[in-house]
């Protein structure tokens, strides 16, 4: 019976073999140029460049930073959504998840207008405390955060909504406090969700580009991170880096997805 049943799931009809096939080649082909064109043999003098390291370190530092920013902020949001009867519930999960399919660059000119020396935030904090945010390394993190903070929110919301509330109930009869029960009974019980948010997080910050270039610009070692130094180095012809950090980017990106993939993709 199972055998059969295999055998089964090994037809596939003609009619979606073919545009399967083209779905396939279209996703990874750019990728396999990348590694057919990779200069393998300057590969360690590449990735050892002042440049290069530079830019890794402040990708690092700026996504590490972002990812922290949206759990204290992020996970309190995807309780909201996913533990209450808030008012207006559904419009906020909209907006909040509104930077998953918005152009990163439109994404730029909203930080901007909210945090630039003229906007709604950014003109008070200039005329009150003298603080400049657009094109510092402040700005970067605040553009990472806004571009991966939802995919944090996404992973915890979905892992908060699946998870037993029955404990959070004995909790609650036993005289534990909302705040205690959340710290020592759903926290806990949640964390591989937001574990999972975090690396998604994480990952989506450290490839994060066109709000960090229209918000905090490109400035080597303030605020040029590795997607921007890549488009540098390919403006500037030296498609070898721009290979190279492709490359690695792609990586982790990989890397996150296949470690990820019982939670995000679903089990193959």
């Amino acid at each position: 019976m199972s055998r059969s049943r295999r055998t089964d799931d090994l037809r596939v009809p003609a009619g979606l073999l073919i545009p399967a096939a083209l779905g396939v080649a279209i996703l990874v082909l750019p990728m396999v140029g990348l590694i057919a064109r990779a200069p393998w043999g300057d590969l360690p003098s590449i990735l050892s460049s002042d440049e290069v390291l530079t830019a890794l370190r402040l990708s690092l530092v700026t996504a590490t930073i972002a990812t922290g920013v949206a759990l204290v902020c992020g996970v309190p949001v995807a309780w909201l959504l996913a533990r209450t009867a808030l008012p207006g519930r559904s419009v906020l999960r909209g907006l909040v998840t509104v930077p998953l399919v918005l152009p990163p660059v439109v994404g730029g000119v909203a930080l901007l207008m909210v945090f630039g020396r003229r906007g709604l935030v950014g003109g008070w904090l200039y005329d009150t405390f003298g603080i400049s945010l657009p094109f510092t390394t402040e700005a970067v993190v605040l553009a990472q955060v806004f571009v991966a903070m939802p995919f944090l929110i996404v992973a915890v919301e979905g892992a908060l909504r699946t998870a037993d509330r029955r404990y959070d109930d004995v909790a609650a009869t036993l005289g534990a406090t909302s705040w205690t029960t959340f710290r020592r009974v759903t926290l806990p019980a949640v964390a591989p969700g937001v574990l999972a948010g975090a690396v998604l997080c994480w990952a989506r910050a450290l490839g994060e580009f066109g709000a960090t270039v229209t918000f905090a610009g490109s400035f080597p070692g303030t605020t040029r991170t590795l997607p921007l130094e890549a488009y540098v180095a390919i403006n500037a012809g030296d498609s070898d880096v721009a290979i190279v950090l492709s490359l690695l980017m792609i990586a982790v990106s990989v890397t996150v997805l296949i470690g990820l993939r019982d939670r995000w993709i679903g089990a193959t």
